[in-house]
């Protein structure tokens, strides 16, 4: 962990943005450290096989494996990331992949402040073994 854990009431009074903006680098550093340890890829290479598992077309469909995994209060947290409204939308996503990857990335913010890295372990392993980026 590289910052003290928030108590569960600082992380409720967090803007489910600001989780989504925690999550977006925790689910790109466990991406990058995947694929650095699992691959023998150029660095350019890297990039891109990275970005087909961080796009919010592909967190969208993440989702969709690791929604019957989430307990009730992590669901809650996905809820509320999703209906979050932003200013701007993706360029190569739907509004509803948009929304679903900010809720995905709020969920990994949510659970990182509270110190819960065995948690995101277990779900980003099951994300990564039911998952094929297309």
């Amino acid at each position: 962990m590289l910052f003290e854990t928030k108590s569960e009431v600082d992380i409720h009074e967090m803007s489910p943005l600001a989780l989504a903006f925690v999550g977006d680098a925790v689910l790109e550093l466990l991406v990058r450290a995947k694929l650095v340890g699992t691959t023998r890829l150029q660095p350019n290479r890297l990039h891109t096989v990275a970005t087909h598992y961080v796009s919010a077309h592909a967190q969208s469909r993440e989702l969709e494996i690791l929604e019957p995994l989430l307990t009730e209060a992590e669901a809650g947290v996905l809820r509320r990331g999703k209906n979050t409204s932003k200013a701007s939308v993706a360029k190569h996503a739907t509004v509803q992949e948009y929304r679903a990857s900010t809720g995905f990335e709020c969920l990994l913010g949510w659970l990182y402040l509270q110190g819960r890295n065995d948690r995101i372990q277990e779900l980003f392993d099951a994300l990564w073994t039911g998952y094929q980026p297309q």
